[in-house]
């Protein structure tokens, strides 16, 4: 009976207890006897238990006796824990009807909860606010709720738990009961059913995880995936309980899991509907769109010979993360590889550090770059016309047939108390932000909102806001779109040879500066040969720095002992004749540890 379910999510900021939480109300409600229960039982994979972040959603159904005596069913739709899956979170949370914003009550409010709780607002969904971490010294809740207060511009009483220990947590039962809304919809209508997440299984093929708005879904049916058209004969259908329970159907208002027999995840997409194909609907559930990486970066072996088990390697990760993509690459100085888009740096460090360990590879990845829109004019140089997304600097037209070059922007939320303030914000306009407010939470917070560009984001952003904040702002982001942007691509040429996989892209106003930097950090790097090696960085044909790697030097007159100094002139000259040769025909080989050293610096 609809009545009698209840869907939500909890949504919190990194490391405030989203998982524990999610143990409690497990354990509370039996879902997972106490032998079977084990810290972050959501969290599979060991990465997500290393660095605390839930990384692949989940959904679980709890069965709960209230306090009124009647039983519920509460379906807890997982959310992943990070920025760079805002769009897998927005689809969670629009399979629910309320959900639950976690909070440290040591902490307060940080940037996410400010995120998440738009979100959640601009969804329509019931927000329960929940204080965690209660039992520590350092907590301070009045404060936490006051804060919560403000962001949600009500004063509805927050719900104080320790996740830790287990108070609290039938309060927060019975609030999901009272509190959010029951599930509409009917089951004699047409389906229309919620993709919210999938998986593949290698035995099985794709395993959907569902939620079900209207109708009814049963083995046997025949349904069609509205985004693509494919239509597939329903093989199985259950509940999550974290495990898979078979059911003879799943109805309006249910959350539960779908066997189809699919065998390739990519004609899957998060956020698609699901309908019947006997009675199909005119329109989708809301919110679906084609998820687009926004960080590109090159991924080549240490050891060329691995190639083959790179190239394995990345399309069996693609089977259970879909959301990267890639294609082959070929660099002058790296050789062999592929080029792989991101959702953000996370979701790159998670994927690099998932080839590595699961497949034992050693890996080098080039630094990351973003999408930048060029338009060109016709030119028999240029390979395209028009405007065209580029995400390799390999790829840039000469400077002579651009016309312009459009670089994404991110609108960004960071949370810090106000000693810090004039940093951050000196630190933002020294990334090129733009200013759109700056709000004050309470008396010692405020909340800075800047207009940035990505590309200034991606390499060493987060560990500058750290650093200046002494580790107290949090942040977050979003898309902001595309602008027009004064880039130009830098060229780092070694022994006058170009080496595509050090260009990178940057604004002018900093591309002097920043060639400096890699030309002398280059010429640390790069061992001395026999003959002199220039380190040049070059744009737009013009030389805006230049290092000189000299030559090693040797005593070739240490032999000579006495006699005539015509005799020391010739052996010099002998040698001068031959390092000129050498530098004619010598080349540069660049080892690897300077490429691993040069993406530790970034830009």
């Amino acid at each position: 009976m609809q009545m009698k379910i209840r869907n939500f999510s909890i949504v919190a900021h990194i490391d405030h207890g989203k998982s524990t939480l999610a143990d409690r109300l497990l354990e509370f409600t039996g879902t997972i006897s106490k032998r079977l229960m084990q810290e972050q039982v959501l969290d599979k994979m060991d990465l997500e238990r290393e660095r605390g972040i839930t990384i692949k959603a989940k959904a679980v159904r709890m069965l709960y006796p209230s306090a009124s005596g009647e039983q519920y069913t509460v379906n807890l739709i997982d959310t992943p824990g990070h920025v760079d899956f805002s769009y897998e979170v927005s689809r969670a949370l629009a399979a629910c009807e309320g959900v639950i914003l976690l909070v440290d009550a040591s902490q307060g409010v940080e940037a996410q909860t400010l995120a998440h709780a738009h979100l959640a607002q601009s969804l329509g969904l019931k927000i329960i606010p929940v204080i965690n971490k209660v039992d520590l010294s350092s907590s301070d809740a009045d404060t936490a709720e006051e804060q919560l207060w403000d962001i949600l511009k009500s004063d509805v009483p927050a719900v104080r738990v320790s996740a830790k220990t287990g108070l609290g947590i039938e309060g927060v039962l019975e609030r999901i009961i009272t509190d959010i809304p029951e599930p509409g919809g009917n089951a004699e209508n047409p389906l229309a059913a919620l993709i919210f997440d999938s998986l593949y299984d290698s035995y099985r093929g794709v395993i959907l995880y569902i939620r079900l708005f209207e109708g009814m879904i049963r083995p046997g049916m025949n349904v069609t995936m509205f985004s693509s058209g494919l239509s597939y004969k329903v093989e199985e259908v259950g509940y999550l309980s974290p495990a898979m329970v078979k059911s003879a159907d799943l109805k309006a208002g249910d959350v539960g899991y779908l066997v189809a027999g699919i065998r390739d995840i990519h004609r899957v997409k998060v956020g698609d509907t699901i309908m019947e194909t006997a009675r199909p609907l005119s329109n989708p559930l809301p919110g679906y769109k084609e998820i687009q990486p926004v960080v590109f970066a090159g991924v080549f072996p240490i050891n060329p010979a691995d190639y083959q088990l790179l190239k394995a390697a990345i399309e069996k990760l693609h089977l259970s993360d879909s959301s990267f993509q890639f294609q082959p690459e070929t660099s002058k100085a790296l050789g062999f590889g592929f080029r792989l888009g991101f959702m953000g740096l996370l979701h790159m460090e998670i994927v690099k550090e998932r080839l590595e360990r699961e497949f034992d590879l050693s890996l080098i990845m080039t630094s990351p770059n973003v999408v930048y829109r060029v338009r060109s004019r016709p030119s028999a140089r240029c390979r395209f016309e028009g405007q065209k997304d580029i995400d390799n600097p390999a790829d840039f037209p000469e400077y002579g047939d651009i016309l312009d070059v459009e670089e994404p922007f991110v609108k960004t939320f960071i949370l810090t108390p106000v000693a810090y303030m004039e940093a951050v914000v000196n630190l933002l306009k020294d990334r090129r932000g733009e200013h759109i407010k700056i709000e004050h939470i309470m008396s010692n917070r405020v909340i800075i909102e800047y207009h940035l560009p990505l590309a200034e984001m991606v390499i060493d952003f987060y560990d500058k806001l750290k650093s200046v904040s002494r580790g107290y702002a949090s942040f977050d982001y979003q898309s902001a779109g595309y602008r027009t942007s004064d880039v130009v691509k830098i060229e780092i040429l070694l022994h006058a040879e170009s080496v595509d996989a050090l260009s990178f892209m940057a604004h002018r106003n900093k591309a002097q500066t920043q060639g400096r930097q890699i030309c002398e950090k280059l010429k640390e790097l790069i061992p001395r040969q026999m003959f002199e090696i220039a380190v040049q960085a070059k744009v737009e044909g013009r030389i805006l720095a230049r290092e000189t790697i000299p030559a090693m030097r040797k005593d070739v007159i240490a032999k000579c002992y006495g006699g005539d100094i015509t005799r020391k002139r010739k052996l010099l000259e002998k040698q001068k004749e031959g390092k000129k040769k050498l530098k004619q025909l010598g080349s540069v080989e660049i080892p690897q540890e300077a490429f691993v050293a040069m993406l530790k610096i970034g830009q």
